[in-house]
């Protein structure tokens, strides 16, 4: 494709940025940058779009029904596909410029510079961005990794896929934080894999029950795409999701200490975000479990070194122990000295909060 074939992609960022829909994700504010590829290179006279499907084998869904364990995204169950796809990318590139000869320069990017992959795929024919606003493809469903390869040859370009969401809203009205404001447009900041993967501070307490057991990323907008009915499983071994990622106890991995956590998540895409961000998340999955039995494990974070766990220990416990048991936890422990952790603590005892769920 061609870096001019994409003329929306700009004034449609600039939107989501004026809204403020991009919440913490500050480095999407680049709007010149990112809105044409030629901002990132000038040079560029094309761009080769690669897809690689990472298909599951079985329904990403089935773990929402068993709340003590924790669901985490498809993509992230196997290795970091940014360090699966980038070796294939360069191996196109050189074939590039061992054809194309000499004088030919080629770039290769995996989801980590300013580029808007999707639009861009869409461009060159892999797929059409549906109305949540992912890549969906009419042979492999939602579930494509993408890459690019920019290079100043100058290169034929493919036609771009058409739209075939036609009147279908399934992953519109299965999200369960709302976070579609309109068909083809997002609010990250009530997106569930944005609030566990980008978000950095503490959850926003009235999206925190609706979350579930997701603790890493959300899959539920891809799995129920009907066009999923074509796809087919990933054959890439190194992307097939571990078996201790599937899903996993919410017990086990509110244990995790930063080394276990790097142990752990050694290979994933997990590790980008930090033991503390990933405690965080396990936590409000926890309170969400409607099980007294992992009461424990929050109780034992409230001491934990993160404030942002803390925080969450206090919410995920307040929604399974009586107000009374809470009450005595906090006059055993030191003085709180971060201000959002007391916040946490003032909202759990205020005599209109909702008791827990062992409570009586």
């Amino acid at each position: 494709m061609r870096p001019d074939a994409i003329p929306e992609a700009g004034p449609r960022l600039a939107r989501f940025v004026a809204e403020g829909a991009h919440g913490d994700m500050a480095w999407m504010a680049d709007v010149s940058r990112r809105g044409d590829p030629r901002g990132l290179w000038p040079a560029v006279r094309s761009i080769l779009l690669v897809g690689m499907n990472y298909g599951p084998a079985g329904d990403p869904l089935a773990v929402l029904r068993r709340r003590d364990r924790g669901a985490i995204s498809v993509y992230a169950q196997g290795d970091d596909y940014h360090d699966v796809i980038k070796p294939r990318l360069k191996a196109i590139a050189r074939w590039l410029v061992e054809t194309a000869g000499d004088g030919v320069d080629v770039k290769v990017f995996v989801d980590t510079a300013a580029l808007m992959e999707k639009p861009l795929a869409a461009a060159a024919g892999l797929g059409w961005q549906g109305k949540h606003t992912n890549l969906v493809s009419r042979r492999f469903g939602s579930w494509l990794f993408l890459g690019a390869v920019m290079t100043t040859l100058d290169l034929p370009p493919d036609e771009p896929e058409t739209d075939h969401c036609g009147r279908c809203r399934a992953c519109l009205d299965v999200c369960p934080t709302a976070a579609f404001v309109a068909p083809y447009r997002l609010d990250a900041r009530r997106c569930i894999s944005y609030l566990t993967i980008e978000h950095k501070g503490p959850i926003p307490r009235e999206l925190r029950p609706l979350m579930g057991n997701r603790i890493y990323g959300c899959d539920d907008c891809l799995a129920v795409c009907p066009w999923n009915k074509f796809a087919m499983a990933g054959r890439e071994v190194r992307l097939a999701a571990r078996a201790e990622l599937k899903a996993p106890p919410l017990a086990e991995l509110a244990r995790l200490d930063d080394a276990a956590f790097r142990a752990l998540f050694r290979k994933s895409a997990v590790k980008r975000i930090g033991r503390d961000r990933f405690v965080r998340n396990v936590l409000i999955a926890i309170g969400n479990s409607g099980e007294a039995g992992l009461a424990p494990e929050a109780e034992r974070l409230l001491a934990d070194p993160s404030p942002l766990v803390r925080g969450a220990a206090v919410w995920a416990l307040a929604r399974l122990v009586p107000r009374e048991r809470l009450a005595r936890l906090r006059a055993r422990l030191p003085a709180e000295a971060e201000p959002a952790v007391r916040d946490e603590w003032d909202v759990a005892l205020e005599p209109t909060a909702p008791a827990g769920a062992a409570a009586g």
